[in-house]
């Protein structure tokens, strides 16, 4: 373990106290001299005891998997704590230093869909509250510091762009995308207890996870270049099992790819095969894209007017909430079967977790109020249009890369270093990574990654001993700019 060592000797923390809490306030900027404390050594991490009795192997430490960088210790404060002040500098020195790192590491973020670019000063006065949403958010409970009025207020907005009435929907502030997820599909499987949930093999992993908790047979779906759904294959899967309802998950923008599957298509799909209105039901996963679609001209368009279940978004990615939150919408006729009284809390409750970040929905409604409907079509625009100049730059440097029309994500060739996907936090998958470019990824930002990615891979390839992958099976053909179909 790590020991929390403070700085040396009391000059030094007085020294960085004073520093640190100048007028005595509490400066973040400022940063003290001494080391971060050391990580912990990988032999040291849990190791099992040899069944020989002795020493353990190490513990494997994979990049990208499992690496343990820094542990920092939670030690006793000293019984004359109060009179040295000791322990207060060595916690704000960490603090400093944190805060330090992050602000470094925003810089460097492109491959996962958060967006960066928000202000919430105005609601540091309300984090001295513990605001907890329990149960239903339409029905008060006994705890009284809570922020229902602000989460219907948010719920209504969504209602709105997704075409429902407000006497027709149930919904909650998730604590994130998966939740969403995951209550969606366990509706899906309430209303039909023996239906069979169809997913694309590119939806998210809590599709499969949610598979997986609820024991419910799972038929995976293939795909079509672009990431979207193959209803010929899902035609396929659909017709051996027309005596069982079917559950579908549809992804309004696919994890890897950005990938929007047809709606309309898997709807006509699943009535060419027999099956009526009330013999499926359609979950959307609109984690990222679910905000965007409805401002992206010639789109299609998500609507509870058409035979869907529910809509799933989430909170920290496009709308930009500093912390994991989604909204989860259904119809107000499918929640009968999963609300249940919960005496302890005077309320009734559908949610999947009983407390919920009452915080979350100030922010969201914060936002919505700042922005409304204009404000995110102009963000929208934004971030396709510095998504196609992207894609345009990397193919022009001679790399693969894809854009499906729908998506702010660019695929292209995995960097062969691993440094440099750390550097970026870049998401990969087989020979493939991308960016996600948000409101807050500027032209600057993706020139600086561009000049970085063009100069590192003239020293990967220099001599043509090596060469970059071949993403024809990933991409197709026309966006491979490999030595074979460049």
């Amino acid at each position: 373990m790590l020991s929390a060592v403070l700085p040396n000797g009391n000059a030094a923390a007085a020294a960085a106290a004073a520093e640190l809490f100048a007028d005595g306030r509490f400066n973040p900027t400022a940063i003290v001299t001494e080391p971060v404390p050391p990580p912990v050594q990988s032999d040291k991490l849990d190791s099992p005891p040899a069944a020989n009795g002795g020493k353990a192997d190490k513990r494997e430490i994979v990049l990208g998997r499992n690496v343990h960088t820094t542990c920092l210790e939670v030690t006793e404060p000293d019984a004359d704590n109060e009179s040295t002040g000791d322990k207060e500098a060595y916690m704000a020195s960490v603090l400093a230093r944190y805060r330090k790192t992050l602000v470094e590491r925003t810089k460097y973020h492109l491959g996962y869909p958060y967006n960066l670019d928000f202000d919430y000063g105005d609601l540091s006065q309300l984090q001295h509250f513990s605001i907890n949403n329990l149960g239903d958010p339409f029905i008060e409970s006994n705890y009284g510091v809570h922020s229902r009025q602000f989460e219907v207020g948010v719920l209504d907005w969504f209602a709105r762009l997704w075409d429902i009435e407000k006497d027709e929907y149930w919904g909650y502030i998730t604590n994130c995308g998966t939740e969403g997820n995951l209550h969606g599909i366990l509706v899906g499987r309430e209303v039909f207890p023996d239906g069979i949930l169809y997913a694309s093999r590119e939806s998210h992993y809590s599709v499969f996870k949610a598979a997986r908790m609820y024991r419910m047979e799972c038929e995976k779906v293939n795909t079509l270049i672009t990431g979207e759904i193959d209803c010929a294959d899902f035609k396929m899967k659909l017709l051996p099992n027309k005596d069982k309802p079917a559950i579908i998950n549809v992804n309004i923008g696919t994890t890897v790819k950005g990938a929007v599957d047809d709606l309309d298509l898997v709807i006509q799909t699943l009535e060419e095969c027999g099956y009526s209105h009330n013999r499926f039901y359609i979950h959307c996963d609109g984690a990222l894209f679910g905000l965007m679609m409805p401002f992206v001209k010639r789109a299609p368009k998500v609507s509870f007017k058409k035979p869907i279940g529910s809509v799933s978004v989430s909170g920290h990615k496009f709308v930009g909430c500093p912390m994991p939150c989604g909204v989860q919408l259904t119809r107000l006729d499918h929640i009968n079967a999963l609300s249940s009284n919960v005496e302890y809390l005077a309320s009734r409750d559908a949610t999947i977790m009983g407390s919920r970040n009452g915080h979350a929905p100030i922010f969201l409604w914060y936002t919505l109020n700042r922005k409304g409907y204009k404000g995110f079509q102009k963000e929208v625009q934004k971030c396709l249009r510095n998504a196609h100049y992207l894609k345009d730059k990397l193919r022009g440097a001679g790399i693969s890369a894809m854009l499906n029309e729908l998506s702010s994500t660019v695929v292209f060739e995995r960097p062969k270093d691993e440094e440099f996907v750390r550097r970026w936090q870049l998401a990969c998958e087989r020979n493939m990574s991308h960016v996600v470019v948000m409101p807050s990824v500027t032209v600057e930002k993706l020139d600086c990654f561009l000049d970085e990615l063009i100069q590192a891979r003239s020293v990967w390839y220099e001599g043509g001993n090596s060469k970059p992958p071949c993403l024809a099976e990933d991409v197709g053909v026309s966006n491979c700019c490999c030595v074979l179909h460049k």
